[in-house]
């Protein structure tokens, strides 16, 4: 079985995207090359060929952006690379090139199958349903089944999400300080700035991630004035793993509703940064909010507080500070929980096994 994916976007500082997608893609085809022959095809600016590993990655350049949109690009040199694979999964089904893929592939007696993570752009699918122009829809949390209307059907599958056990992973070396810790992309539906003014001026917080909307920044810095705040705009895989290990606790606050009125039902369909900082044994918080209740075991692995809420975030921060022994204890079990369910490997097994039975 040679296995091809499709995501719009490679992962990555050098002419990528650092999102939790582009990441989910790029590590389910990077594990999944250790099981079966596995391609990535996704789009930039210039043609470009590599190998990760066992995985063949082929970036297609100068693509067509629908509409302009740059989370939109399709390129007919893409029908080439669909005649080399057995099967192939779609990353993001509301984009051109999904829809352009699961056509060709039905035509041509292929398996196709697609992941939503969460993006899109003009697509056919918003003058028609395509949910049945893949043999299977394979979800990543039973929030995205059943936000997209899917429960119940059986070509629906829930696979989860997977963290890299090995790169993220604890350090006994190294020894926690009282710094809490946000990583995700600056944009208000992560309800950043509640996290902010939750925080105590004696709380350290430590902020990592791209600024995608200015006046947010702003905002989020005028509120941080007095505080220990600390932006960080740049980090790699090795300084991020390092911030997980030294952090006293790792928070998503995402929020259906922002500070500005804008409301979505998809904030989070996974939490990529949860599992990533409870593979590195540190405490969780997060939101009652979408799929993250489903990552988080409150009282055990870390809290689930309600949205919108700065009181009840401060209250479960300071209990993190005065306690530091269950601290650590939900830290081992956040790790534990990782390694029971949120492994790649295991979801490299999942998406084989659905694979092979639809086709």
């Amino acid at each position: 079985m040679e296995v091809l994916h499709i995501v719009p976007a490679l992962f990555g500082e050098n002419g990528g995207v650092v999102g939790g997608a582009e990441r989910y893609a790029l590590e389910l085809a990077r594990h999944m090359s250790r099981e079966v022959p596995t391609t990535l095809i996704t789009f930039g600016d210039k043609e470009q060929q590599e190998t990760m590993d066992d995985l063949k990655v082929r970036v297609i350049g100068n693509p067509w952006y629908v509409r302009g949109q740059r989370t939109n690009p399709v390129a007919l040199s893409l029908l080439k690379e669909l005649r080399k694979a057995d099967v192939v999964h779609c990353h993001q089904q509301h984009v051109l090139a999904s829809s352009l893929t699961s056509l060709v592939c039905r035509v041509s007696r292929r398996g196709v199958f697609v992941s939503d993570l969460g993006g899109g752009g003009w697509d056919v699918s918003a003058y028609v349903s395509t949910d049945r122009w893949y043999h299977g829809h394979l979800h990543i949390s039973e929030y995205s089944r059943k936000i997209y209307g899917h429960d119940g059907k059986s070509w629906a599958h829930v696979i989860m999400g997977g963290v890299d056990t090995e790169k993220f992973s604890p350090d006994d070396s190294i020894a926690r300080d009282q710094t809490i810790l946000f990583v995700g992309r600056l944009l208000p539906h992560k309800g950043i700035n509640y996290l902010v003014e939750a925080v105590a001026p004696d709380m350290p917080l430590k902020i990592i991630g791209q600024r995608y909307d200015a006046r947010f920044y702003q905002h989020l810095q005028a509120l941080a004035v007095g505080k220990q705040i600390t932006f960080i705009h740049d980090c790699d895989d090795t300084k991020l793993t390092q911030a997980y290990r030294k952090a006293l606790c790792v928070v998503l606050p995402s929020v259906y509703r922002d500070m500005y009125g804008k409301e979505t039902n998809i904030p989070e369909l996974l939490g990529q940064t949860l599992l990533e900082g409870m593979a590195c044994g540190a405490p969780v918080i997060c939101t009652n909010v979408a799929s993250m209740p489903e990552i988080v075991e409150d009282g055990v692995t870390g809290f689930i507080v309600p949205s919108n809420d700065p009181v009840a975030l401060r209250e479960k921060l300071t209990w993190l500070r005065k306690n530091p022994e269950r601290a650590r204890e939900m830290g081992e079990a956040a790790r534990r929980r990782v390694l029971v369910k949120f492994t790649w490997p295991a979801i490299v097994r999942r998406c084989l096994n659905i694979y092979a039975a639809a086709i």
